[in-house]
């Protein structure tokens, strides 16, 4: 990382020109005194519940003290291969020792069919979790050792979680954490129709959750077996996605409109009417950002927008100090300037491992104009095949380029968190190196006129920064089924970006050979494209991080063609201040 800077927020906002201020050296609680139970909630359910109490050597701290928790599908205490016992709640990935240390009581609790807890999980962050989530909320706010006030504080499902009992807005709940969740699960997990790397994973066997430790009084770990076999109840997750191709599409597995069911959108104003405090993390490579900011906007949230991929707490910034201030304020009152602090803290990459963190009331993009470019036709100075074309600050003669879809794709890594570069595997446009810094804040917009051999075909599309070596990097992407191009007014705020209804009435297959409009977002950006970069827009039908790629394959592969004109551009998002 090269050096961190605070600079003026974006146009023109006033920063601060330090990051958040660390947890103090010599913390108040350098230890923990941890007991784990069953916790019964609203049918009956009993949940594994973890609480670690901040103590000197062995004795907890008597005084009631606020208490932060974190609901986890991911095993809260297991025995690993080697014998090591792993605790999430003495981990501090996500600042959960840190807030130990600084007088929060931590619990962890596995959620409904997974870990130690009973029961089975009916959907994927279905609303019975979600009243789980209420269920121990209030049940641990009421308990001899809590304030009444609690917490939550998550990333990835973590972070769903805690939006998701934050919808049903316990009165104990006071301030949330949502790291890298969605707001509506249709358009982030089957976006523009498709479906691809995230939540489509094989479920775990049952023998990763029979390696949970039993709670305290489970002695001989009988009551463990017995929670675990439950936990082949399960609704397979990767299939409850798959079953459902349509937004309005009624699940076989849940017998319900299940997308609506998981849609937290709807639950918005009641969060805010609710005065719970909102605070929301993603990093720029990693594809739930969009809905970070999507979140940020319909909640009037906070927002952390970091360098980094999945999860991976932003490096050069003080992330474990800035929730314990956040925490500080909202639980315990404390006047830390906290409240003073502008609403949004973002990276700015400038290449090459440097960047500058700017604070601002103003979310990313919100101030950026449009800049378009067009593909064009004859043959870029990088050309690689015959299917590389120019992108111009002009439209050019109106004029079509074909490809047939490549299935033989490089194998993506299991958690493929980020797209790689695709221009061998379909049709690409480069733009000429440039000759100023071009600032790049918010979401690429593209626009196609494109027609197929048949009666639908997907498109994805990736945005590349090329150095001046010739090396690629794809800085963002976005993906569409032709027959789900329709658009309407979204019922939460996307920043102006196009939403896609993805409702069965609003999906049209087209013609074969006549051509089509489309308008799709890629995910979002925050970066300095240096002097000498080239920028490259590359279509294909087919990326390695659909797990699914084998069932969609089609013989023979459709031919996808782009029609260029004036129809036919990319809106990069440009900071105003950007010439």
């Amino acid at each position: 990382m090269g050096v961190e800077r605070f600079s003026a927020g974006w146009a023109g906002m006033a920063a601060i020109a330090m990051v958040a201020s660390p947890v103090p050296a010599a913390a108040s609680y350098p230890d923990v005194v941890r007991q784990s139970l069953y916790v019964p909630v609203r049918d009956g359910t009993r949940l594994a519940v973890n609480i670690y109490r901040p103590a000197r050597g062995e004795a907890a701290e008597s005084a009631r003290l606020p208490v932060i928790f974190v609901f986890t599908p991911y095993r809260a205490r297991i025995r690993a291969a080697d014998g090591k016992v792993v605790e999430a709640g003495l981990s501090d990935h996500l600042a959960l020792r840190s807030l130990i240390r600084a007088g929060y009581v931590v619990a962890v609790a596995d959620i409904r069919g997974k870990g130690a807890s009973f029961g089975a999980r009916r959907g994927f962050q279905d609303r019975t979790e979600a009243q789980d989530g209420y269920d121990l909320v209030q049940w641990l706010a009421a308990q001899p050792f809590a304030t009444g006030k609690v917490g939550m504080v998550g990333c990835s499902y973590l972070g769903g979680t805690v939006f998701h009992t934050a919808s049903t807005t316990p009165p104990a709940l006071k301030a949330v954490f949502i790291g890298a969740s969605d707001i509506d699960k249709y358009s982030f997990v089957r976006r523009g129709g498709i479906t691809a790397q995230f939540n489509t994973r094989p479920d775990e066997p049952l023998s990763e959750d029979l390696a949970s430790l039993p709670v305290d009084a489970d002695s001989d770990g009988s009551l463990l077996r017995t929670a675990v076999a439950e936990h082949a109840a399960n609704t397979p997750m990767a299939a409850l996605w798959y079953s459902m191709p349509y937004r309005d599409s009624v699940s076989p597995l849940t017998g319900n409109a299940f997308w609506d069911e998981a849609a937290v959108y709807k639950y918005i104003p009641a969060i805010r009417r609710a005065g719970i405090a909102t605070y929301v993390w993603g990093n720029w490579r990693d594809e739930p950002t969009a809905h970070t900011l999507f979140t940020a906007a319909s909640l009037g949230s906070r927002a952390l927008l970091g360098p980094g991929d999945h999860c991976m707490p932003p490096k050069g910034f003080d992330f474990t100090g800035e929730l314990v201030r956040y925490f500080d304020h909202h639980l315990k009152g404390a006047d830390n300037g906290f409240a003073a602090q502008p609403r949004v803290t973002a990276w700015v990459d400038e290449g090459d491992g440097k960047g500058r963190w700017i604070r601002s009331n103003r979310l990313p993009g919100t101030a950026s104009r449009a800049l378009s470019w067009y593909p064009a036709g004859g043959r870029s100075g990088t050309a690689r095949s015959a299917n590389d074309g120019l992108l111009a600050a002009r439209p050019g003669k109106a004029g079509a380029d074909s490809f047939r879809i490549d299935y033989n794709l490089p194998p993506a890594d299991y958690f493929a968190f980020w797209a790689r570069p695709m221009d061998a595997h379909g049709l690409s446009y480069t733009g000429p190196a440039l000759g100023k810094a071009l600032h790049l804040s918010g979401f690429p917009v593209l626009h196609l006129s494109v027609s197929t051999d048949r009666t639908d075909a997907p498109v994805f599309a990736y945005l590349d920064q090329v150095d001046p070596r010739g090396e690629a990097e794809v800085i963002a992407f976005g993906r569409l089924l032709l027959s789900h191009r329709k658009t309407g007014k979204a019922p939460f705020n996307t920043l102006g970006t196009p939403w896609h209804s993805g409702r069965s009435a609003d999906v049209s297959p087209v013609t074969p050979g006549r051509p089509v409009s489309l308008s799709l977002a890629l995910t979002p950006i925050s970066r300095v494209v240096q002097p000498g970069y080239r920028l490259r827009l590359t279509i294909t039908g087919a990326d390695p991080r659909q797990r699914n790629l084998k069932d969609l394959r089609q013989e023979p592969p459709p031919v996808i063609t782009v029609h260029r004109g004036k129809g036919t551009r990319i809106d990069l998002p440009v900071e105003r201040h950007s010439k």
